[in-house]
Order: structure tokens, then C-alpha cells, then sequence
């Protein structure tokens, strides 16, 4: 498959660095993006790689949801919004069982479904510049899709610290949360960090990592397809409430939404 909306290349150690390759969309999660993705990892232990590194092209590492796909939703039917939902779950959970170590290096921000991505991967490097925020119910909608990683990675009670208010943290909150592993001072400092994370692993046997990432898996939250299930069933729930429809309708007008204060 020849991609359009990532970038996938491997070094000679097999390190397999994927960028999202939308900078000029904010490397925002568009259906093609998603489908992309999700080859990725379907198809990653063709490669023989080593390590596999995550990382956004240009200013920001990930946005979150695509405008354009959030305007379709707005006038889709719950059937449509469940299986475009199904979509980005499939997504996350793919990575999520990568069968590999999945490193993030995070510049500009994770917001949304970008938070959420940061929370499938084993380790995260973030710029003390980066921002962060699960911005959903800003929106009148909530971070549904997402929900079972960010709270696997931060844990219920960090979690709830910022999982409803939709407010911003920067690099060392998310640090304190559990989202983010290591905060570095700016580009360079990340990729000697970088460098740093990904070294140990071509000394380890990669069966034996695959079998250790499975079990540790195993062993945390249950993140199954009656977990996933009830998550878009939640997130259609949202949609259909006037709330989202208001919200929605006032971010495109670049209005205030009849809540705001």
C-alpha cells in the first residue's frame, strides 16, 4: 500500500520511524490518515523492524479530529457516526497491540484523538514546548474512543484531573499524569533522547520484547471489543444530544457556545 497521509521508513538497525504527514492540516486524524494507520500496524511485523518511533510532521505532532470528517458527522446518522467511530477504535487499538516498542516524540501539541495517540505508545518524548488537552467536551462531546488508553496510561484518578474540563496542560503536567515519559528542552534534546530509548532494544531478543509488551498488556486494564463497543456507543449517545449539535455548530461559526462564560 503506498501511502499518502503517513510516512513510513526503515533504518538499517530496523528502526521504522511513521510520521504523520499532514502538517499542513495539523496532522489532524482524517478518515485516510486512520485507514493508513491501521495497515501500518496490521502489516508491521512484514518489516522485520526492530522499534517503531511515532512522530507528526511540521509544528505539531497531532490535532486531533479532522474538521472536515467532524462536519460530515454533523449531519451522519448514528449508524454512520458508530462505524466512522468503529474506524479510529480500530485504530488505536491496533497500535495498541503493536508487537513492537512504540516510541512517540511529541512537538507542538497533542490535542483530542492526539492525546489519545500519544497513550497507545510505550514511551513518550515530549518538547517542554508541547501542549496538551482532551478538548471534546468543549465541543459538547466527550473523549469516548480515546477513553480506555488515556485512562490505561494516566490512571482514573490522574485522569479525571483533566479528562472532563477540556482545559490545556503543558509538557510537565502531562509528565505528572503519566501521559508523558520524559520532558526535553526542544528538538535536539529530543532526538538524543530518542537515541537513548530506542538503543537497549536492539540488544534484546525481539521475540522476547514482543512476548514481555504482550504480558504486560495482559496483565493491565481490559481494553476488549465490549470495552471499545461501549465506548461508541457512548460518543453516539453525545452526538445525538443538542449540546453537541451547539457546540459543534458555534467552533465552526467561531462563535461562542451557549455555555460559555
Amino acid at each position: 500500500m503506498t501511502y499518502q497521509a503517513i510516512q513510513a521508513e526503515q533504518d538499517a538497525r530496523g528502526l521504522l520511524t511513521v510520521t504523520l504527514n499532514q502538517a499542513e492540516r495539523r496532522n489532524a486524524l482524517s478518515p485516510l490518515m486512520i485507514k493508513e494507520l491501521t495497515h501500518f500496524a496490521r502489516t508491521v511485523s512484514e518489516r522485520k523492524a526492530r522499534v517503531v518511533v511515532l512522530r507528526g510532521a511540521g509544528e505539531i505532532f497531532c490535532a486531533g479530529g479532522d474538521l472536515a470528517w467532524m462536519q460530515a458527522q454533523m449531519a451522519a446518522d448514528r449508524t454512520t457516526r458508530m462505524r466512522e467511530a468503529r474506524k479510529l477504535a480500530t485504530m488505536l487499538q491496533a497500535l495498541n497491540t503493536l508487537p513492537l516498542p512504540l516510541i512517540a516524540v511529541v512537538q507542538g501539541g497533542a490535542f483530542g484523538g492526539g492525546v489519545g495517540m500519544a497513550s497507545v505508545c510505550d514511551y513518550v518524548i515530549a518538547e517542554a514546548s508541547a501542549r496538551f488537552g482532551l478538548t471534546e467536551t468543549r465541543l459538547g462531546l466527550i473523549p469516548a474512543t480515546i477513553s480506555p488508553y488515556v485512562l490505561a496510561r494516566m490512571g482514573e484518578g490522574r485522569a479525571r484531573r483533566v479528562f472532563m474540563s477540556a482545559r490545556l496542560f503543558d509538557a510537565s503536567e502531562a509528565e505528572r499524569l503519566g501521559l508523558v515519559a520524559e520532558v526535553v528542552a526542544d528538538a535536539e534534546a529530543a532526538e538524543v533522547a530518542l537515541e537513548r530509548q530506542i538503543k537497549p532494544y536492539f540488544k534484546a531478543a525481539p521475540g522476547a520484547v514482543a512476548a514481555a509488551k504482550a504480558l504486560a498488556r495482559s496483565l493491565g486494564p481490559c481494553i476488549d471489543e465490549a470495552v471499545i463497543d461501549r465506548t461508541i456507543e457512548a460518543l453516539a449517545d453525545t452526538w445525538e444530544q443538542q449540546e453537541a449539535h451547539d457546540g459543534i455548530a458555534a467552533f465552526f461559526a467561531k462563535q461562542s457556545a451557549p455555555w460559555s462564560r
